[in-house]
Parts: structure tokens; sequence; C-alpha cells
């Protein structure tokens, strides 16, 4: 069901985006700079795009740029999960350590905490 509704609604996306592109089918005129600054600059860099195409990569530019933001936001997240993940690690040695080299029989700490475990 899960699928059917994926393909659905994949077709309708589909659909509606040749409905835009079919609309918007004239050329219009992308420039890298404004006609005063490109007349100063010396540089007039110009091209002539179907509507559709200035539309759709302008959705895709805006769909990167907030990927690689989102991706820079969650940096400290990512790096504090591995430096808790490396703690654990360290944690759970040095617990292992512990209860081979201070194994007694008498030891009431390691007895509850043997106990705890045998009653799961």
């Amino acid at each position: 069901m899960l699928r059917f509704l994926r393909i659905l609604f994949l077709a309708l996306l589909g659909i509606a985006l040749l409905a835009v592109a079919s609309a918007n089918l004239d050329p219009v005129t992308v420039r890298a700079l404004p006609k005063d600054m490109a007349l100063v600059l010396g540089n007039d860099w110009q091209i002539e795009l179907p509507l559709f195409l200035v539309i759709f990569a302008g959705i895709l530019a805006g769909l990167g740029i907030g990927f690689v933001w989102e991706w820079f936001r969650e940096a400290k997240h990512r790096s504090a999960l591995a430096e808790h993940k490396r703690e654990a690690g360290q944690l759970r040695r040095e617990v292992s350590k512990l209860k081979t080299e201070n194994r007694k029989p008498d030891d009431d700490v390691i007895a509850l905490l043997e106990g705890d475990r045998a009653t799961r």
C-alpha cells in the first residue's frame, strides 16, 4: 500500500512538473551581472534558456544549499556523538578490566552488579 502511494505521488509530481515545463517554454535571458555593472567590468556574460529550466535550476540550487547548510549545522551533533561513543567504549573497557583485576568474592558492589545481571 505504501509503495503504491509513493508511486502515485511521484506520478502526480511528474505530471505537475511536465505541466509547469510545457507552460513556460518561452526563452529568458539569464545574466551573471546587472547590465550597468557588466559594462563597467567589461564582462557581459548572459545565456538564453527556457523559463522552466531556470525555475527547476532555482529549485535544485535551493535544495542543494539547504542540504549543505543542514550538514554544517549538524556537524556539532555528529562530533558530540562520536565523542560519546568513544567515551562509552573506554568506560566499557575500564569496567571489564576492573571486573577481571579486582575480583574478590566478598566485594559487595560486584556481587550486586552480577546479581542484577543474573536476574535479567
